[in-house]
């Protein structure tokens, strides 16, 4: 047995004081006067032998309880015959993402964690070196701090967005202490949520890992997970729905659930959800957009404790107006015209092919090759620069047009080749609507819908590299209209003209027209609408044609400068953890906004689905220790008894009030 302070022990000279006190301890008699004394003599020479035995048990007593005391006093332990004298390296990640905000009991478990983590921290000595972890990193989580100034960092300590997993946590401590020498701990404070809890296949053997789980008292929550608009390009004054994703996270049904709806400040109408424990729910919700430009849309459900998750961002840039541009060669072609003199919101520009503006693609979110005999190198080189920027191009090749142009053209934008012409007549027979194109278009699609039967047509080579995609075929499964997609753009080809004497497909206004119509509403690239916080999240923005220096922002609470890659007429951006907050961000350019940014809360965290303290044991048993928090014994005194041994101050107050006890006890009831 070894003492802390054995300094205490020169208290045992205080047993003197309970000897002199009963060496020197006289009580004054009075005379009493009798005629006979014999038989008090006898009773008094009986009466002082039992004193004398009761003040000695007292004596005993006292001297026993004031040793204990000592002892207490001096913190006596038997000493750890593993122990290691080297300075120790301790680690400390306390998880401070938003499902730590869950209650246990009245108090949240960050604020239990970080009690915790303080308990943790002053069990050791001030000579020892500490790492102070969190979700989101910071400068601090690279320094080896002091005891002190672990405890100041501590403090700071907040809930944040960024979601790290547990076996990239365990990487990090082992890599702060890499190149250190002495005993090194890593203490994981969490409430261990199965999906982001691991350990690394090659844990560190020389880093001890203790696992110290928190488990809150209720697990529900309701969270909306994602919303998207049905149509990657809304449309002004014409329904867009809006898909909302609603899951139960907890144990019991929910009933009534209100989703509210937020579009540019302004409420919206909305509706009542029912879900049922541990399901997903889709609803959907009609929009309307009556003006032009970017649209701030937010849902919300009211739910506590947990509401990181409560609400969704997400914005919707509608045109002005939808423009086509159809390129000919011979005339104009007046089916197409009609068509789209019925689309108020698109306009259709018509061009001869010897008279194209180059410079006006971008404007148009969809070019038609209409019949023209000869594409030129220049035409090829624009519409494929146009395509990798995200437009859309269809081609409707001519019967007489020369096939070597084509193929050059098809083989810029990914495309199986012509391979040669064929005058055989041939029916249509199957429409994709699992394609965007022809998805949602019919209610039911009939048996007897009026497919077009061409009277010729191109049969292309087949290279399965390009990938094809059919969205109308002949009745021998050969194509009759194909899809492609090249970088951000999509390549809509038709085997047969768009010559009705060859091609009556503008007589079939239910195929042609929504086909038209679809595909100029078609994106290669989906517009990104909304972003998750704590992730990369990376976009491309069209630079402006007269600017020289393209340097931009981006504007929320702060202003700072993204990561930018120049790629010519696009710049790439690339944002990481410099948004904290969810909610609605602007990309600027000379203080212009270009683009609005929605982000959204990681959704990883509504996950209520975590590891008991059993279940930590029978997974990570022999990688890492456990040790139960739940009955709020002092964490300290538990990591001192494992580092220097077992303590005996607290057994030997216990005999030392034993043994007052037991004074007390005689003192009244042994009567003299």
């Amino acid at each position: 047995m070894q003492f802390l302070h054995p300094g205490f022990l020169w208290g045992l000279l205080a047993l003197a004081i309970p000897i002199i006190i009963h060496l020197f301890h006289f009580r004054r008699y009075k005379k009493v006067y009798f005629t006979n004394v014999r038989f008090l003599k006898e009773l008094k020479d009986e009466r002082n032998a039992r004193r004398k035995l009761r003040n000695l048990l007292v004596l005993v007593m006292r001297l026993l309880a004031v040793a204990a005391l000592v002892f207490a006093f001096a913190q006596p332990y038997i000493a750890n015959k593993e122990r290691n004298v080297e300075r120790k390296l301790i680690s400390v990640f306390v998880d401070n993402s938003y499902s730590m905000n869950a209650l246990s009991q009245d108090v949240p478990l960050i604020d239990k964690a970080k009690r915790k983590a303080e308990q943790i921290i002053k069990a050791y000595s001030e000579t020892d070196r500490f790492q102070l972890l969190s979700h989101d990193y910071s400068g601090v989580t690279s320094r080896i701090l002091t005891r002190e100034e672990a405890l100041e960092q501590l403090e700071n300590i907040e809930i944040t967005a960024s979601i790290k997993d547990i076996d990239v946590i365990v990487q990090r401590m082992s890599q702060s202490f890499k190149d250190m020498r002495g005993e090194k701990r890593g203490y994981i404070l969490s409430d261990f949520q199965k999906n982001i809890t691991d350990l690394p296949s090659d844990v560190d053997t020389t880093l001890d890992i203790q696992f110290l789980p928190f488990q809150s008292v209720q697990n529900s929550n309701i969270s909306i997970d994602t919303a998207y608009l049905i149509s990657p390009t809304p449309l002004l004054n014409q329904p867009n729905p809006l898909i909302v994703t609603l899951t139960n996270r907890g144990n019991e049904d929910v009933d009534n659930i209100r989703i509210n709806v937020l579009q540019n400040g302004q409420s919206k109408p909305s509706g009542n959800v029912d879900i049922q424990a541990g399901k997903t729910t889709v609803d959907t919700i009609a929009l309307s957009f009556t003006e032009a430009g970017n649209h701030d849309i937010s849902l919300e459900v009211n739910d506590y404790p947990i509401q990181f998750d409560d609400v969704y961002n997400l914005n919707a840039y509608i045109d002005e107006d939808g423009k086509i541009l159809n390129i000919y060669s011979g005339g104009s072609n007046r089916y197409l015209q009609a068509l789209f003199n019925g689309v108020p919101e698109m306009k259709l520009d018509q061009a001869i092919s010897s008279n194209v503006n180059y410079n006006e693609f971008d404007q148009y979110s969809l070019i038609i090759l209409d019949d023209l005999n000869q594409i030129s190198s220049g035409l090829i080189n624009q519409l494929s620069d146009y395509v990798s920027k995200g437009g859309n191009v269809v081609v409707f090749p001519s019967k007489n047009g020369g096939k070597e142009s084509y193929n050059q053209l098809l083989g810029r934008l990914g495309c199986n080749p012509i391979k040669q012409w064929e005058d055989s007549p041939r029916e249509v027979l199957n429409i994709n609507t699992d394609e965007f194109v022809f998805s949602k278009v019919f209610a039911k699609l009939s048996k007897n819908i009026s497919l077009p039967t061409t009277k010729g047509n191109y049969s292309f080579s087949t290279f399965a590299a390009n990938g094809a995609e059919s969205i109308l075929r002949y009745r021998d499964g050969s194509p009759f209209v194909s899809k492609y997609k090249k970088s951000q753009g999509q390549v809509f080809v038709c085997a047969s003209p768009l010559d009705r004497t060859i091609n009556p497909l503008v007589e079939n206004a239910e195929i042609f027209v929504p086909m038209i119509y679809k595909m100029s509403l078609s994106q290669g690239a989906q517009q990104m609408n909304a972003f998750t916080l704590g992730q990369t999240n990376s976009f491309t923005i069209k630079n402006p044609a007269n600017q020289n220096e393209i340097l931009y922002e981006v504007s929320g609470d702060d202003v700072f400068i993204p990561q930018q890659t120049d790629q010519g007429n696009v710049t790439q951006i690339t944002i990481g953890e410099e948004v904290a907050d969810a909610g609605f961000y602007d990309v600027l350019l000379d203080d212009t906004p270009v683009k609005r940014l929605a982000f959204n809360f990681n959704r990883k965290e509504s996950v209520m689905d975590f590891f008991s303290v059993d279940e930590l044991k029978d997974n990570f048993s022999g990688r890492a220790s456990i040790i139960d928090v739940s009955n709020d014994e002092n964490l300290a005194r538990i990591i001192k008894e494992k580092e220097e041994g077992i303590f005996l101050w607290r057994l030997f107050l216990i005999i030392a009030l034993v043994f007052l006890a037991l004074e007390t006890l005689i003192l009244r009831f042994w009567k003299e």
